[in-house]
């Protein structure tokens, strides 16, 4: 045989079995991860500079900082479902962590106009 065709026999066969051993089925490795995330128990609606939390359980804290670490707000509720304020700089990428009353925390990456 030629070089050339062993080569491309080796190419092809390499590439067979990299695509055979890739991934991984539920079963092996994957235990524990849906393929769709579970619904979150609040929502984060904005309105250009108005930034509203709304959560069907308690809140009990939520903090509002921007990307390069200033806070821009922090409140402790005792009975409130809803908070809205309005972000009053020039920044356009904001993280919130909210707090329900079970204890359980969540932060995530938000973006205003």
């Amino acid at each position: 045989m030629k070089p050339i065709s062993l080569k491309a026999i080796f190419f092809l066969l390499f590439s067979f079995c990299v695509i055979l051993t890739s991934g991984q089925d539920n079963a092996k490795g994957n235990e524990g991860f849906s393929k769709s995330p579970a619904a979150k128990p609040y929502k984060v609606l904005t309105n250009g500079k108005q930034i509203t939390i709304q959560s069907i359980q308690i809140l009990r804290s939520v903090m509002v900082w921007t990307s390069g670490g200033h806070r821009v707000a922090e409140e402790k509720f005792k009975n409130e479902t809803s908070y809205t304020f309005t972000v009053s700089i020039k920044e356009k990428i904001f993280y919130v962590m909210i707090e329900l009353s079970d204890g359980k925390r969540f932060t995530e990456k938000i973006g205003v106009k």
